[in-house]
């Protein structure tokens, strides 16, 4: 009897325990977060891109790149490269003669708005370049062929172009030739290479909050943090994730890493890791089974991660706090069709009316349809804990500060009456040695003390004959033009005539 009672009170004790746990699950669940209830929703049809051939290149980009003023999308081309850049406003039907940016000879792999200048776009391409453009303020009228810039030193594919986050001009290349390259782009010229750290294909990089680091995933299952201007590796993790298949990594505002990748029985799976430890992640969470690349796209005014898996017709979106487990599943926007790439906005491209928190833009095979997520309030106030001063358009470092080892915040401004872009200065590019201008990008920033050749005579005496000629063959045409004028006037006399 004795000791019946006494198996009793240990049930009793283990059903206490379990409803215990139960409520701090419940707790757990019911977690308080202003994003708790955050809805994503598509656009009406007329408001969406159509008619656009997305490109079916096998490449694990986002395909798409978005500012305040115009989307990026790559596209199918015959010949060569090539993407659409479209003023927001400009949506429905996108004519099949609408001009193009395409003076890459291979296909385009990936694109990326300058966060200085809503007018610059770098693209990187099959054909072992990254090109540097210049879009007119109202878009374009004619098809784009002629590059601010040309940046040669890759020797295989370049699939990745990333701007630095607060240094003017300052740009990064990664290509299939395992190397990364940062550019200054106001004079052309490539100032560091890495390319002794990456043994197998680079899938992502991403730069840190101040641009001192980058973080990135490789092939070789590696998740590295890398100091650039002092070239080594600061911390890496082996095996990060065990499957075969890509991974993505990305800094977050605190500077933890977050990463995506598979298990070993091809689950997909998202950690977070602290570069100062890791041997363990923070946490790591295994989702579903499907074998598309999971593409993060991080707010770091709201802390949200949004995960939108290339082939999936959802993106999940998770709130990374500092209390267990980390990683907060808050909601998933699920539609019909698969995406083939997202573009996501920058917080100063958002209508804060609207209480919009995120903006991305889905590719489909032939259109892009912008989807907005929304925290739902009552008033129409503005709701500044939503919105705190976010990272502006304004540099905080030229390009020559930054490669000397200076480092800078984003330069920060306030949403509370919307972002008005302003003007934007015209990206310059003075090369500093134009007879060498394409750069073998030496290691150890050999490239930043090229001494400038003066002038060659004979070149000068050439330009000179260049004009003459050039003039007189604009004379030539001047000429044949208003006889041309003339014979038409003379047909019709005679016309009039015969008639």
């Amino acid at each position: 009897m004795f000791r019946f009672g006494g198996a009793l009170g240990i049930f009793e004790e283990l059903e206490d325990l379990a409803l215990q746990s139960q409520a701090d699950t419940m707790r757990r669940v019911v977690r308080q977060s202003k994003f708790r209830h955050v809805f994503g929703q598509a656009v009406k049809n007329d408001q969406c891109y159509d008619d656009i051939r997305v490109s079916r290149v096998t490449w694990d980009s986002s395909f798409c790149a978005v500012n305040p003023r115009f989307v990026a999308i790559i596209i199918e081309a015959s010949g060569g490269g090539a993407f659409l850049v479209l003023p927001l406003h400009k949506t429905g039907r996108i004519d099949k003669s609408y001009p193009t940016v395409c003076g890459h000879t291979g296909p385009v792999l990936d694109i990326d708005w300058c966060p200085h200048s809503d007018q610059v776009i770098a693209s990187g391409s099959e054909d072992c370049t990254v090109m540097v453009w210049q879009i007119p303020e109202n878009g374009l009228t004619l098809s784009l062929t002629e590059p601010v810039v040309i940046l040669e030193g890759h020797s295989k594919r370049v699939g990745i172009v990333a701007w630095h986050p607060t240094a003017r001009n300052v740009l990064l290349s990664a290509g299939c030739d395992n190397a990364i390259i940062i550019w200054n782009v106001g004079t052309g010229e490539a100032l560091i290479n890495l390319d002794d750290m990456h043994s197998d294909m680079i899938y992502n990089v991403s730069w840190n909050r101040n641009g001192s680091l980058i973080c990135t995933a490789s092939k070789d299952k590696k998740v590295r943090v890398i100091d650039p201007r002092k070239q080594e590796i600061v911390a890496e993790k082996e095996k990060a994730h065990e499957g075969a298949r890509p991974m993505r990594a990305i800094f977050l505002a605190d500077g933890n890493v977050f990463t995506t990748g598979f298990s070993r029985m091809s689950e997909r799976q998202l950690a977070l890791w602290n570069p100062k430890n890791m041997q363990e992640p923070i946490a790591l969470h295994e989702m579903d089974t499907s074998n598309g690349v999971l593409l993060p796209f991080y707010d770091p005014d709201t802390s949200i991660i949004y995960l939108c898996g290339k082939g999936d017709s959802s993106i999940r979106y998770f709130e990374i706090t500092d209390e267990s487990p980390y990683v907060h599943y808050l909601n998933t926007f699920s539609s019909k069709e698969p995406q083939r790439g997202m573009g996501y906005m920058p917080k100063r491209g958002l209508d804060v009316n609207k209480c919009e928190i995120a903006r991305f833009f889905k590719l489909h095979e032939r259109k892009c349809e912008p989807i907005i997520m929304t925290v739902p309030r009552k008033s129409d106030l503005f709701q500044d804990d939503l919105y705190p001063d976010t990272a502006g358009p304004e540099a905080a470092l030229e390009a020559e500060e930054w490669f000397e080892g200076k480092n800078a915040d984003p330069v920060l401004i306030s949403l509370k009456h919307g972002y008005i872009p302003g003007k934007n200065r015209d990206l310059k590019v003075v090369k500093k040695n134009i007879l060498d201008s394409k750069p073998t990008a030496n290691k150890k920033c050999d490239l930043i003390n090229v001494p400038k050749k003066t002038p060659d005579p004979a070149s000068v005496q050439n330009e000179a004959k260049l004009d003459e000629i050039l003039k007189e063959i604009k004379s030539i045409k001047d000429t044949i033009c208003n006889q041309d004028e003339r014979i038409s006037k003379l047909e019709q006399q005679m016309a009039k005539i015969a008639a």
